[in-house]
C-alpha cells in the first residue's frame, strides 16, 4: 500500500491555493477536470485564491490527498447539488483530482475514492453520482471497477481536441 493520507480542508492556505491553481492550469490535466465550451475556455487560466476556497468549503467537503507528506491532489463531495442528472435526495456529487504528475497511475485514485465513499457513507448518504468525460477512459474504468454504472450521457458537454464530447453520468448506491 502506498503511503498516502487524507485531510479535510478546513483552513485554506496560500500554499494550498497555489497547488490548486497549478493543477487547474496544468495543460496535461485541466481538460479532464473542468468542462470547456470552446478552445478559448480550454486556454483560459484560472486562479484559485484563499477566499475562493473559503467560499467553496461552505458547501463542499474537500479532502486533501498527501503522498509522503506532499500535497498531490484533492477530492470533494457536495450534497444534492443542482447539477445531478438524477436529483434524488441525499445524493453526493464527487470529484477527484490527482494534480501531481508523479502520483498518477499508482492506484492513488482508487484509494482516494474508497476513502471518499467511506466519508460519504458516514454522513448517512447512500447514493453517489459523478460525471466523467467520455474521452477519459482510465477514470471511467476505475469508476466501473468500483461499482459505478452509467445512468446517462449529456452530449456535446465539453470541448477538447477540436470537438465536443459527452459527459457520462454514473452512480453507485452505498
Amino acid at each position: 500500500m502506498i503511503n498516502i493520507h487524507f485531510s479535510r480542508l478546513t483552513e485554506p492556505t496560500t500554499a494550498i491555493a497555489a497547488s490548486f491553481t497549478r493543477w487547474e492550469n496544468d495543460q496535461q490535466i485541466k481538460y479532464l477536470a473542468r468542462f470547456n465550451r470552446n478552445q478559448a475556455d480550454l486556454d483560459a487560466s484560472n486562479e484559485i485564491t484563499i477566499a475562493s476556497l473559503v467560499q467553496r468549503i461552505q458547501h463542499t467537503a474537500i479532502y486533501l490527498i498527501y503522498l509522503h507528506q506532499q500535497l498531490i491532489g484533492e477530492m470533494s463531495y457536495q450534497i444534492d447539488p443542482p447539477l445531478l442528472l438524477k436529483p434524488e435526495a441525499n445524493s453526493a456529487w464527487i470529484s477527484i483530482t490527482i494534480g501531481e504528475h508523479q502520483a498518477r497511475g499508482q492506484g492513488i485514485g482508487n484509494q482516494a475514492l474508497a476513502y471518499l465513499e467511506q466519508q460519504i457513507a458516514t454522513q448517512g448518504l447512500r447514493r453517489i453520482e459523478l460525471g466523467v468525460f467520455e474521452f477519459n477512459q482510465p477514470a471511467f474504468a476505475l469508476y466501473a471497477k468500483r461499482g459505478y454504472h452509467e445512468i446517462g450521457r449529456i452530449t456535446d458537454f465539453t470541448y477538447w481536441q477540436g470537438r465536443m464530447w459527452a459527459d457520462i453520468r454514473m452512480e453507485k448506491w452505498l
